[in-house]
């Protein structure tokens, strides 16, 4: 009983810690509570994708998250996913998205690299050349296998990260890691509470998203509680936190060629 007691004592001062950061962070680059209304905010490129035309001859893989609108920022990102094929001059983005459509699931909703309603996107993963040619059949064939096509729900999921989570599990190539703070990525029904790891490469035990455990080699170690996550990344050293989501190294999963 006093281990328990200490366990969730430590999970509360992680908590309340984690926030302030948060929110810190948040107040100093001003990308979140800017006082403007969502269809006033900023939607134009970050400047981080690659020229398309520029790179005609060479398949790219990018996926990238973002804090999410107004306050929910301070809690969760949202993710997407762009790619093209060799010889193509434009990217295709998806994400989920809960308005506008019964289908969620949204084909180039917004600019590739877009400002998502304010709030600067950050590069997850940047494959390149014969790699990312070879991914892209087998990323599309995830997105039109995605179990949740016309289902949203912010928490605990499913939602844009329960997307990305799925195709992450999809093409482990991808060395998808989703930060801490991407809450929904570990959304699993209870007939199915065991299996991969979002990133494809490791274990997770997860109930309803709300209550699990994941061991992976992209995620490390990593504790979900009522859709919190906390844990230690050991391959590529970080703590990985609650609204923070990840504190330490930096790290984009790029080929290696």
């Amino acid at each position: 009983m006093t281990y328990l007691k200490a366990f969730f004592i430590g999970f509360i001062c992680v908590m309340v810690l984690s926030f302030g950061q948060s929110w810190s962070k948040a107040k100093q680059g001003g990308e979140v509570f800017t006082g403007q209304h969502w269809w006033t905010a900023r939607r134009d490129s970050a400047g981080i994708a690659p020229n398309p035309a520029q790179l005609r001859d060479l398949a790219i893989v990018q996926i990238y998250a973002a804090p999410t609108y107004g306050w929910r920022g301070l809690v969760a990102v949202h993710p997407w996913i762009i790619f093209k094929k060799a010889g193509e001059t434009r990217f295709s983005r998806y994400d989920v998205i809960s308005w506008g459509s019964d289908d969620v699931v949204r084909r180039d909703f917004a600019l590739p690299d877009g400002y998502w309603y304010g709030s600067r996107p950050q590069l997850l993963v940047d494959h390149r050349g014969p790699r990312a040619e070879a991914m892209i059949p087998r990323i599309e064939a995830a997105i039109g296998s995605y179990p949740y096509p016309h289902t949203y729900h912010a928490w605990p999921g499913p939602n844009s990260n329960t997307f990305m989570a799925h195709i992450g599990r999809e093409v482990p190539e991808l060395g998808l890691d989703l930060p801490a703070n991407a809450i929904g990525k570990d959304y699993r029904t209870l007939l199915h509470p065991i299996g991969l790891s979002p990133s494809g490469r490791g274990v997770q035990v997860s109930l309803l998203g709300v209550l699990g455990l994941t061991l992976g080699v992209e995620e490390g170690v990593e504790v979900n509680i009522l859709g919190f996550n906390m844990g230690v990344d050991v391959m590529s050293p970080a703590l990985r936190l609650p609204f923070i989501g990840r504190l330490g190294y930096e790290k984009v999963a790029r080929d290696k060629t």
